[in-house]
């Protein structure tokens, strides 16, 4: 159902968040903060070897395309708020434990592509593993194709 709605995006309320704090500092601090610094660099005159000049204008053009990715994520956004204390079923926003075969258990949180952070342990629910996680149970097992082969997970914990 999620993956198939193109023009939405799906996020956590924690990456929303996130998101819309970034967009508000972007919009409110460092783009007012760059607009003045190239005034003030346009103010010393030949533009050519002014090098204040060109990075003002390389780091306004940077805010100004971050500003318009950021708007449209937060304008196509679909925010999943989860109720944790009664997921039955894996779905976007709940946190995974799930044991590898011969392993260690891993916790990993199912989130929108926007939010992933493999480092952290927030796979997008539209990834290999979280595809294969969505609507299952605990004590369900799960098979993952990758590149390297086949992964079979147990699920042991859905918060």
């Amino acid at each position: 159902m999620m993956a198939n709605n193109a023009n939405k995006i799906y996020l956590t309320r924690e990456g929303f968040d996130k998101i819309k704090r970034e967009y508000r500092e972007l919009v409110e601090v460092k783009r007012p903060e760059t607009v003045t610094r190239l005034a003030e660099a346009r103010r010393e005159g030949d533009l050519s070897e002014n090098n204040e000049y060109v990075q003002s204008r390389q780091q306004l053009s940077f805010i100004d395309g971050r500003i318009a990715e950021l708007k449209a994520v937060i304008d196509r956004a679909v925010v999943v708020e989860k109720d944790h204390a009664h997921c039955q079923k894996i779905g976007l926003g709940c946190r995974v434990t799930v044991r590898p075969d011969g392993g260690q258990q891993q916790v990993f949180h199912l989130v929108g592509e926007w939010e992933a952070d493999p480092a952290v342990q927030k796979i997008s629910f539209e990834s290999p593993l979280g595809r294969s996680l969505l609507g299952k149970r605990v004590g369900d097992e799960v098979v993952v194709e990758v590149p390297a082969g086949r992964l079979v997970y147990k699920v042991v914990k859905i918060d």
